[in-house]
């Protein structure tokens, strides 16, 4: 057993509101600068659609990611010999106008504008070329189902289902889908690149690429699944988030989780046995991946994995933050969580929690699973997102939260708990009260403490320095 710590990160889709405010800070911090105006670290899609950039979710066009034939691992788009021979000619790459070609406007020529009979008018100018252009797909194209009548059909999460009858005006639905580079722990853009520029850092697992050795090839922004390597025209380099590491090491939280409003994400550390990453990442069928990532696991408050997690020079401050892990109750404890797109077999630390939505008919006598069959988001369509298809833990994941739901509502509302409501949700008896309350505590109103447990590292001044801020009063 080879123990290794992993920065993560838990999003509640149920209560994310698609403001767009985790992706200003970081535009304005991390990629305010030219060659990076296209770029969006983090970006919020509205789903269904194709999101941005445009089809990202279709590897049969982009071939990012892994493929396992016979439980070996390869590269989608090919190995060492096939990109060789390709060096020179990326098949797989996006285009600009995947993305969007950025442009600004001539702000002067407002202001210098000599008096005339109509109001002066000034045309989007792009900052590549420096020419007029017009306007046709942005990072939030699709914002609020904004056309998804011409977009949605091609959503590869509809499959199984029959698209045009979800996008018809009385069966459309929507969720926001925020969206980071998911510091996988089998990065594929990592296994692409052939100048190793893109590493994992050993000490919490986050993937960065070293500006130094980058050479511009791009296979990295291939090799991706999810497009979240972004390719500097300016400078010829790739960049990629890099889960605000400079702020991580000093214990506070990413920006795009501190500026949510809506308090929707959870950041921590978990820990994890290096040596199953193939076997997890290799398993035969795609539904088999989430349950070996689960798997692969460790609890850290079992002595015996502390205690291994210590000979192998894992810190005392990463083992206080895994035990205080919000992500690692989401992920592990209590299997709220899921990862996005798993059949991608790059093994994500960006999990989500699926959204709760309305349902469509009287609740009377229903089951939670005539229930869940019956709400407007359909549970193929989440299992498709988060699940590579199984909706076995999309339903789990979704009883929990309605049975909390109902739990809580006898409890404040009703003022007498009605404890039939978890045997009812047919969760294997491990969703007693105490769990409720906890669950509720950290999903419902959870404070800056709990929601982000951050190691630090300790300094000469200041050897008993491990916690984030918030575990020291800080709201």
């Amino acid at each position: 057993m080879k123990i290794k710590a992993q920065m993560t990160m838990v999003l509640n889709l149920d209560k994310c509101i698609g403001c767009h405010t985790c992706s200003i800070p970081c535009k304005n911090v991390w990629t305010s600068r030219a060659g990076a105006e296209y770029m969006w670290f983090n970006n919020v899609e509205t789903k269904p659609g194709i999101g941005y950039p445009k089809n990202w979710e279709d590897q049969g066009i982009y071939q990012g990611g892994w493929t396992a034939e016979n439980n070996r691992l390869a590269l989608a788009a090919g190995g060492r010999v096939t990109k060789l021979a390709r060096i020179f000619n990326n098949p797989h790459l996006p285009q600009i106008d995947a993305y969007y070609e950025p442009w600004d406007y001539d702000y002067g020529s407002l202001i210098t504008s000599p008096v005339k009979k109509h109001q002066p008018a000034i045309r989007p100018r792009s900052q590549i070329t420096g020419n007029s252009m017009e306007i046709q797909w942005g990072p939030n194209w699709e914002d609020d189902l904004a056309g998804v009548c011409e977009t949605g059909a091609a959503d590869t999460n509809f499959a199984g289902l029959d698209a045009q009858k979800y996008l018809e005006f009385e069966q459309a639905f929507m969720l926001y889908l925020p969206r980071l580079c998911e510091h996988c722990l089998n990065p594929a853009c990592a296994a692409s690149c052939p100048s190793g520029a893109l590493y994992k850092r050993d000490e919490d697992g986050i993937v960065l690429v070293d500006q130094a050795r980058c050479r511009g090839w791009r296979y990295c922004v291939s090799g991706c699944p999810y497009k979240k390597v972004y390719f500097n025209w300016k400078t010829g380099t790739s960049e990629k988030c890099i889960f605000c590491y400079p702020r991580t090491e000093s214990g506070m939280t990413t920006l795009c989780s501190a500026s949510c409003v809506g308090r929707i994400r959870y950041v921590g550390v978990i820990l994890y046995d290096a040596e199953r990453i193939s076997q997890a990442a290799s398993a035969a069928d795609p539904k088999e991946i989430y349950p070996a990532l689960v798997d692969m696991m460790l609890d850290p408050n079992d002595p015996k994995v502390l205690d291994e997690a210590e000979k192998q020079g894992i810190s005392e401050a990463f083992l206080k933050a895994a035990q205080k892990s919000p992500t690692d109750k989401l992920m592990r404890k209590w299997r709220l969580a899921l990862p996005l797109h798993p059949e991608y077999r790059t093994l994500p630390m960006v999990w989500y929690v699926p959204p709760l939505s309305p349902i469509q008919t009287g609740t009377e006598n229903k089951n939670p699973d005539e229930a869940l069959s019956d709400m407007r988001i359909p549970v193929k369509y989440l299992a498709n997102l988060l699940a590579a298809g199984d909706e076995a833990p999309v339903r789990r994941s979704l009883k929990y939260l309605m049975a909390l739901r109902a739990y809580m509502r006898s409890l404040r509302l009703e003022k007498t708990p009605d404890k039939s409501i978890l045997d009812q949700a047919g969760l294997d008896g491990k969703l007693d009260e105490a769990t409720v309350l906890e669950i509720y505590d950290l999903l419902a109103i959870g404070k800056h403490k709990d929601r982000f447990v951050l190691p630090t590292a300790p300094t000469p001044d200041q050897a008993d320095m491990r916690m984030t801020q918030g575990e020291k009063g800080f709201e």
